[in-house]
């Protein structure tokens, strides 16, 4: 009698129709995976559409065209609008430049002082005991809160000639009590660089602390043991480790001097003269006193223009020192 082979048995495998049904249902998956995230992210971008593209590509529009406010007549110039603006003798030429070099001048006295001030600040708190580090971390931040009226409302009294706070605490001293803070030169440059160190330096300040707290401890007490003083170790071990987060305050303290306009517009007005007038004071005026939209337009994309190019030339030489 002949015997049948017994039928050998296979391990289950699901059919085609079950495999494309688990791809779907994976597909599935991850499509509501993703429409969830960007319906978190819509809302920024909507805001960023809304309040950063269209306003820059709208302005962009705009330096191209003769664009007056109060008829809202536009006609396309083309380059006309940056072509006034490099040619001397006219109004844009002289707004332009006279307020680009009031802007510069600020940079140039403020940036070193909100760099080297923050820092010191910031070496400072962390020198103080835990139990009350977070207090002077408040309270040397808590001007950055203040808005730009009440801020200048403060200095305002403070640099007063006749009856500020700094004049009468000098009158006291027998020091001299009619220095003009706010009308005569150097002192006016004096009172907006102060302004705005005490308004802006918590910001830097808290930067630096937090790059601070990643530096290794560890390498501290090896130099300790190897016998270098504070000083050798800030020098040697702290400035080294925070390079990078010191090029990213110096540019961004760089870009927010730049943009500076409700310091000498709410305390100076620009003067004595026009030795405080800065750029975007001039822009507003061209806007919204001489109601050129276009020309204004032109003068902003230009400024911006510039702080991109002195951001990536920053950037550049940190790179090329640190290589």
């Amino acid at each position: 009698m002949k015997n049948n082979p017994k039928p050998q048995l296979t391990p289950h495998l699901p059919s085609d129709r079950a495999s494309v049904n688990i791809k779907v249902e994976r597909s599935k998956q991850k499509w509501k995976s993703k429409l969830t995230s960007s319906l978190f992210v819509l809302p920024y971008l909507v805001c960023f559409i809304a309040f950063l593209v269209y306003p820059l590509v709208h302005g962009i529009m705009m330096s191209f065209q003769d664009y007056e406010l109060l008829s809202a007549e536009r006609h396309f110039v083309g380059w006309q609008n940056y072509i006034d603006i490099f040619t001397e003798g006219n109004y844009l030429h002289t707004s332009f430049f006279q307020g680009l070099l009031g802007t510069i001048k600020f940079v140039i006295y403020s940036v070193p002082f909100l760099i080297v001030i923050g820092l010191a600040l910031a070496l400072l708190v962390n020198s103080l005991p835990s139990k009350i580090r977070g207090v002077y971390r408040t309270i040397f931040f808590m001007p950055y809160a203040v808005s730009a009226s009440v801020m200048a409302v403060i200095f305002i009294r403070v640099f007063d000639t006749n009856a500020g706070l700094l004049n009468i605490i000098l009158s006291k001293l027998h020091l001299g009590s009619q220095i003009g803070w706010l009308t005569d030169l150097p002192w006016v440059w004096i009172a907006l660089v102060g302004a705005t160190l005490w308004w802006t330096i918590g910001f830097n300040m808290l930067i630096f602390i937090n790059a601070l707290n990643e530096v290794s401890e560890e390498m501290y007490e090896a130099a300790k043991i190897d016998g270098a003083n504070a000083w050798q170790r800030f020098i040697y071990i702290t400035l080294p480790s925070i390079r990078r987060i010191m090029i990213f305050v110096v540019i961004t303290s760089t870009i927010a001097s730049f943009n500076i306009y409700a310091q000498p517009f709410l305390m100076t007005r620009g003067g004595p003269g026009s030795e405080t007038t800065v750029l975007l004071m001039n822009v507003f005026d061209v806007a919204f006193g001489q109601h050129r939209m276009g020309a204004a337009s032109a003068m902003a994309l230009l400024m911006a223009l510039m702080i991109i190019g002195v951001s990536i030339i920053q950037f550049r030489l940190a790179n090329k020192r640190e290589g």
